[in-house]
């Protein structure tokens, strides 16, 4: 099987998609006032992948960071994502949550991270993706590199590749 046909089938088997955030979501980049109020850049289409992911693929999306965000919990709720866990250490124990509670399989979840902190989850789902600025660690792992970077569409990216391998009938894909 080539590159491409392992590819096409991991996301056609995805279910749900999680994330990491900065990195992922933003630009990495965090912003602070003089009166100390964090912000965050996101991107628009990244919103869209969400939205599109949903309603051409059936597949939900939920954010899994490290950090703690109001900036994070209101981008959440605007793209009305209800699995959002934020201040997270350990992100494989958070996959197995989700995948008991949801009744999944493993290989029916894709993440997509950017550092070090997001290997070990990536190493467990069927579909591990990352940006294009990701540090070395997360690419080394990654089956599918976007071609944008974090914060700039890279989760659009993913969603596009998802969807489009979901609509290919498996006979053809592989």
């Amino acid at each position: 099987m080539d590159l491409t046909s392992d590819l096409q089938r991991r996301a056609r088997a995805i279910r749900f998609v999680l994330t990491d955030c900065d990195g992922v979501l933003t630009d990495n980049g965090v912003y602070y006032s003089s009166a100390g109020e964090e912000l965050k850049r996101f991107s628009i289409r990244d919103g869209m992948g969400v939205e599109r992911l949903r309603r051409f693929a059936a597949v939900d999306v939920g954010i899994v960071t490290g950090e703690r965000s109001g900036a994070v919990e209101r981008r959440a709720e605007k793209l009305m994502i209800t699995e959002l866990h934020l201040g997270i250490k350990d992100k494989p124990a958070v996959l197995r949550e989700i995948l008991a509670r949801l009744g999944l399989k493993a290989e029916q979840v894709a993440y997509i991270g950017d550092d070090t902190n997001d290997v070990d989850i990536m190493r467990q789902v069927g579909l591990a993706a990352c940006p294009a600025d990701a540090t070395p660690f997360a690419r080394e792992v990654a089956h599918y590199v976007c071609a944008n970077r974090g914060g700039y569409g890279a989760f659009r990216d993913l969603a596009e590749f998802i969807i489009a391998a979901r609509a290919v009938p498996a006979a053809l894909g592989e």
